[in-house]
């Protein structure tokens, strides 16, 4: 239909779009027609119409006589953009509103989490979502990005690695740096004119062949933004930083140098940030001490290296390096609590009985001279019933921790002990095998005073906390300037708690969901119900979903999934910056001063927690990837697994004995015409009836394993469901 005899109707967004563009300007029907290249009599004829029509519904306002402006109303918002893989895009701008969608052909040259300004669409019915259109991009969130340039005879063009960055860059001749054909390369955004498709890049890093490791490692880090070394200042400063141990020092701290005192950590670890002594004492109580290393002794609020630690706010764990917050000589040297040394620390001091039951508790600066450095395997055997160094005081702590176990169980304490994917490798970082990571009384001694450490701390800070009274008129909140930071994880929504129970019944498995003590009960029931089924995995990957993410605040509303009112990092200030902020809150206290405000500690809470998001985004992708080369070379091979998400693309499946998880794509399925079952997540065979949900368990054979995109192609093989939970009316998807 030709544009100037459009209906009525059609001609509704149009005049909308153009005089949302031109905000406060008025126009007469001529004008619009003018502009819209409405040059016939029907189309000028429905043109007026459509005006009256908008202004009788009160999307137009009628300025003056026959001149026309859009309504000024709540119209425009500030926000975060997240495009999906389809190009569309939502964004949020209120944490109590609903996200504004975004249309693709709408998004302007917003990119991935860039700060934009949207002009709302108004709504064309009762209860349909809002719609939005970017005007304007106010932040880029990022101007540099990996991914792999591509030569054509006459031009360049980059992809980027990322699927949530919709559209490739322009490279102009010149602006290559040398980079050949299909490498993998970083490139900084130059220019996104709104008249022009696409944005232009030129390259600023050649990181080279994609799928070779060192490669792909690199490229990891570039798109999550993580630093490859220390800027020159940091590391000069580090170095002049004074590491001695001096009697001066010593004479201000208790010292525990003559109490038995050791570390338990991995058998690879480079930094001991906390240890445990124990000591007996004349009344048959136990005095535990949990020393952390004093990192505020040297690393001071305002320095380069402080400043430099708020940036990355945390250390990141990759397959095969750790990018820590720290310079090396601060984390894996004076502040590391290595053995036959004397260490600076911040302790927690308690005293106990057999029942573990708190009698009296010490917080202060202290110095330490740790007797062994045990690994947690090490430990696990003496626990086990074998012979080492310092064996009773070990079984002593374990029966201790295990008290202190049992309380929090009772107390409504969740426990997670899912099984962490590691990668053995070779000189080269090649993965030679996979094992899983498990949590052992070993593990969970260390965890358990650590724990107690953070609550104790937590209750200590909060007595100072601003607090709430009441008074004739209601409750207000009396600000006595002080403020703690704490880590807060927020009680589960109901939705997702019956939707966790909805599924879990398909496997026999019931849940009680009649307060929040007795889901935390039931949760922690069912994860031990499920230990050694088939089903594990699944379930435990599914309960962890549910649960809302843990954040640090300064305002406190208690960790759910520990059953604690009051909780807090303290204990590994090496690799956290939350911990730092704690232990000069801690100090301060202790000496009634005030580190610091409300306003700046939110800014650190928030910057912590979004870089914690990072880290744990940056990890996961490291070990997909390493994922996909482990089963490069297992191409054609067929392999148990598990149904662990069902997309209307396909039907994810997780191998068993190596949780390696690929994708059977839909059109894949060959056997029969299948259709994807919105409402439960399902896919039905057309004509046999076959289901594949989630938690059926299948037969597949690895179809590809791509490097680049990190991603393993999955078929599912003949005959191949194996078994399939009883009832398969469920509501969660991947």
């Amino acid at each position: 239909m030709a544009r100037s005899s459009k209906p009525i109707r059609y001609l509704f967004e149009d005049i909308l779009d153009f005089l949302k563009h031109n905000g406060g300007k008025t126009f007469n029907y001529k004008q619009l027609g003018a502009a819209m290249e409405i040059n016939d009599e029907l189309g000028r004829q429905n043109l007026t119409e459509a005006l009256e029509a908008l202004k009788n519904e009160g999307m137009v306002l009628e300025a003056e006589r026959g001149k026309f402006q859009i309504k000024e109303t709540r119209d425009y918002v500030t926000g975060t953009i997240d495009f999906t893989s389809q190009g569309t895009a939502f964004v949020t701008y209120s944490p109590e509103q609903p996200d504004i969608y975004i249309p693709a052909r709408k998004t302007a040259t917003a990119l991935q989490g860039d700060m934009v300004k949207v002009v709302l669409t108004p709504r064309r019915g009762k209860g349909k979502r809002r719609e939005g259109e970017v005007l304007a991009v106010l932040k880029r969130a990022r101007t540099e990005f990996v991914g792999t340039i591509h030569f054509n005879p006459k031009f360049m063009y980059f992809v980027p690695d990322n699927s949530k960055i919709h559209v490739d860059f322009y490279i102009r001749q010149g602006d290559h740096a040398g980079a050949k054909d299909g490498q993998k390369v970083v490139v900084k955004i130059k220019d996104w004119k709104e008249s022009e498709s696409n944005p232009s890049a030129s390259v600023v890093n050649v990181l080279g062949n994609p799928g070779e490791h060192k490669t792909e490692m690199n490229a990891i880090m570039v798109e999550f933004g993580l630093p490859e070394k220390f800027p020159d200042d940091v590391e000069y400063e580090a170095r002049k930083l004074p590491i001695e141990i001096t009697e001066e020092e010593v004479a201000k701290r208790r010292d525990f140098r003559s109490v038995t005192t050791f570390t338990i950590d991995p058998f690879d670890a480079k930094d001991f940030d906390d240890a445990l002594s124990i000591k007996k004492l004349e009344s048959g109580f136990w005095e535990i001490g949990v020393h952390i290393a004093d990192v505020t002794h040297y690393l001071k609020p305002g320095t380069t290296i402080d400043k430099e630690a708020v940036n990355r706010a945390t250390s990141v764990y990759l397959v095969d390096r750790v990018i820590p917050m720290l310079p090396e000589v601060l984390s894996n040297f004076v502040c590391s609590l290595r053995p036959n040394e004397d260490k600076y620390c911040y302790s927690a001091v308690f005293t106990l009985d057999d029942q573990a039951v708190i009698h009296d508790q010490w917080f202060g600066r202290t110095v330490i001279h740790s007797n062994r450095r045990f690994t947690y395997e090490e430990v696990q055997a003496i626990i086990e019933g074998g012979e080492g160094d310092f064996k009773d005081e070990i079984m002593v702590l374990d029966r201790l921790a295990k008290v202190l176990r049992n309380e929090r169980t009772r107390n409504g304490s969740i426990f997670f002990d899912k099984a962490e994917v590691k990668f053995s490798l070779d000189e080269e970082g090649n993965p030679t095998g996979v094992f899983f990571k498990t949590q052992k009384d070993a593990h969970k001694l260390i965890e358990d005073f650590m724990l107690l450490a953070n609550k104790k701390v937590a209750e200590l800070l909060s007595k100072g906390d601003d607090k709430t009274e009441s008074t004739d008129k209601g409750k207000k909140t009396k600000t006595t300037g002080v403020a703690s930071v704490y880590r807060i994880h927020d009680v589960p929504s109901d939705e997702k708690m019956a939707d966790l129970s909805s599924f879990v019944a398909r496997f026999g498995y019931e849940m009680n969901l009649a307060n929040k003590k007795k889901t935390a009960q039931s949760i922690n029931k069912l994860l031990l119900d499920v230990r050694d089924k088939k089903e594990q995995g699944l379930i435990e990957l599914l309960a962890v979903r549910s649960m809302p993410k843990a954040i640090y605040s300064t305002t406190n509303i208690g960790h759910y999934g520990l059953g604690f009112d009051f909780y807090t990092h303290f204990t590994s200030p090496i690799r956290r910056y939350p911990d730092v902020l704690v232990h000069r809150l801690l100090d301060a206290r202790l000496h009634n001063q005030n580190y610091s405000n409300k306003e700046e500690l939110e800014f650190l809470c928030k910057q912590s927690s979004e870089m914690e998001r990072v880290a744990a985004e940056a990890e996961r992708a490291s070990v997909k990837y390493k994922q996909v080369e482990f089963m490069k070379d297992k191409v054609g091979q067929e392999f148990m697994g598990v149904v662990s998400g069902v997309t209307e693309w396909g039907i994810f499946v997780e191998i068993t004995e190596n949780r390696c998880e690929g994708l059977v794509r839909a059109r894949d399925m060959k056997d029969d015409y299948y259709v994807f079952d919105e409402d439960n997540y399902r896919y039905v065979g057309r004509n046999n009836g076959k289901i594949y949900a989630l938690g059926d368990q299948v037969k597949i054979k690895v179809m590809d394993a791509d490097l680049m995109k990190k991603q393993l192609a999955f078929v599912f093989v003949e005959g191949e469901r194996i078994n399939a939970p009883r009832n398969h009316k469920q509501r969660r998807g991947r």
